[in-house]
């Protein structure tokens, strides 16, 4: 399994987790239209997401990320360096 599978399964999971998470989570899961949060709501998850891998991700990234797999591509990027 590489590092990218593993980073989305983590976030797949952190997102399963949520009270207001579809019943079906898959990479291709919009953060923001699927699962309905709004910008302070993403922003705390981005924060666990951070805490959980030890990265920071910068504004610039973040603003590219749409979905898990956005994501989780940023976040196995950031742990690369």
């Amino acid at each position: 399994m590489n590092a990218q599978h593993q980073v989305a399964e983590i976030i797949v999971e952190m997102i399963s987790s949520l009270p207001q998470a579809p019943r079906e989570v898959s990479l291709d899961t919009n953060i923001a239209r699927d699962l309905g949060l709004d910008s302070l709501a993403v922003m705390n998850f981005v924060m666990a997401i951070e805490d959980r891998f030890d990265v920071s991700v910068p504004m610039d990234k973040l603003a590219e990320v749409e979905t898990i797999r956005d994501l989780a591509d940023v976040i196995t990027d950031l742990k690369g360096r």
